[in-house]
């Protein structure tokens, strides 16, 4: 069933929305998929804070006119489907990454990030960036590990003269 005119422009209005506030997206090729599967993959994008869509190649030109996923106009072609990250840049990329390890039928095409368009096989490079929670956590292991080594360091001295009180202990013993 076609879409009329005005249907047309709620859902480049709405991708176009969504695209304007994502941190990247990706554009997987969908060919051969059941409607089970999609439906999986649509349950594992929600559960991690994804917007995926299978929207017309030429709605979805006209959606990313203006935001940073411009660069992907031109490569739009095929039955396309797109996952915009909305929480963390590396998030649609990992739910593609993970649903197609189980299903080789769907295959990412294109990925931008940042404006810049990347293949599809950048994907991996994309999925494997840390979460917004891991990135806090690298941060501040990096910031506490000089107060941490300084901790052992001093107390580093008082156990070193234990340790040799108790050799001299030994030796008179």
């Amino acid at each position: 069933m076609a879409l009329t005119l005005e249907e047309k422009k709620a859902v480049v209005a709405e991708v176009a929305e969504v695209a304007a506030s994502a941190h990247s997206a990706v554009a997987a090729e969908y060919r051969g998929l059941s409607v089970s599967d999609m439906t999986q993959l649509r349950a594992r994008a929600r559960a991690s804070g994804v917007y995926l869509r299978v929207v017309k190649n030429t709605l979805a030109r006209r959606a990313v006119e203006g935001t940073e996923f411009e660069c992907m106009r031109d490569a739009l072609q095929g039955p396309l489907m797109l996952a915009f990250s909305r929480e963390d840049p590396g998030s649609a990329a990992r739910v593609v990454r993970d649903f197609a390890k189980d299903n080789d039928k769907l295959v990412a095409r294109l990925v931008a990030v940042g404006g810049q368009l990347l293949d599809g096989s950048e994907l991996g490079r994309l999925a494997s960036l840390p979460t917004r929670e891991e990135a806090l956590a690298l941060l501040m292991a990096t910031m506490r590990a000089p107060l941490d080594k300084f901790a052992r360091t001093l107390n580093e001295v008082p156990g070193k003269l234990t340790r040799t009180l108790a050799a001299v202990r030994d030796a008179q013993g």
